[in-house]
């Protein structure tokens, strides 16, 4: 059976993946911070018959990185989604101030811990059959894009730059072991994280639509397409 590990599983687009990849047959391991307080994976795992399994993972912590690969030992992994991210904490992250410890934060969870995770589980995809490294991005990463008035998220923006400059490197540097790299923007979706603005936007989709689209982009990675920053349309984006 596949498997599948997904980082930020417990809401919005991670929680969506959890449950495309469950009604697909797919075995997930889902990675969240509290699983105590993750009522609907543990709905998932009530569910799904020894399918969905919930691993504590806080991806800032350095020994939670190294916890989880001791437990999931030598186990395959086909897929591991790094969607664990934040918007950049606190507010202050604009042209006219910057938090340095929040700047450091967003840095550290959205572009350093996917980095981390891949190299502590690099053997559990050489393990396995597939041997794809995803991570969930944003248009927010592309410096060719102008976004105007955008002045609250130089944080958030550098992170996901950094996040795919990264995945970029490893998609060089692993693809003689043949590990397939997908750097994939989920779309404008409505979660907690975009709030009100995804709400009212005519744009955005729903995190469901935003998995499934996903899981096909994921479906399809191949050499060609390893280390290229795609959609979930999976149209090729502006670095």
């Amino acid at each position: 059976m596949t498997r599948v590990l997904i980082t930020g599983a417990n809401r919005g687009i991670g929680l969506a993946l959890v449950r495309q990849y469950t009604a697909d047959g797919v075995e997930v391991v889902a990675c969240c911070r509290n699983p105590s307080t993750a009522r609907p994976l543990q709905e998932l795992v009530a569910s799904s018959g020894g399918q969905v399994r919930i691993i504590e993972l806080d991806v800032a912590d350095d020994a939670a990185i190294a916890s989880l690969k001791r437990t999931i030992g030598d186990v395959p992994l086909d897929v591991i989604i790094n969607n664990a991210g934040i918007n950049g904490t606190p507010k202050a992250q604009s042209a006219e101030r910057i938090d340095v410890e929040g700047w450091m934060t967003t840095m550290r969870i959205n572009a350093l811990a996917p980095i981390l995770i891949a190299q502590a589980l690099r053997d559990n995809l050489l393990r396995s059959s597939e041997k794809k490294l995803v991570a969930i991005s944003s248009d927010y990463a592309s410096t060719g894009t102008n976004y105007g008035s955008s002045r609250e998220r130089y944080a958030y923006r550098a992170s996901k730059a950094a996040l795919n400059n990264g995945m970029r490197a490893l998609a060089r540097d692993w693809a003689e072991d043949g590990i397939l790299v997908g750097i994939l923007y989920p779309g404008f979706v409505r979660t907690d994280m975009t709030g009100e603005r995804a709400s009212a936007s005519p744009n955005s989709i729903s995190a469901e639509h935003s998995a499934l689209c996903l899981t096909r982009r994921i479906a399809e990675l191949t050499p060609a397409t390893s280390g290229a920053f795609l959609d979930y349309n999976g149209e090729t984006l502006d670095w």
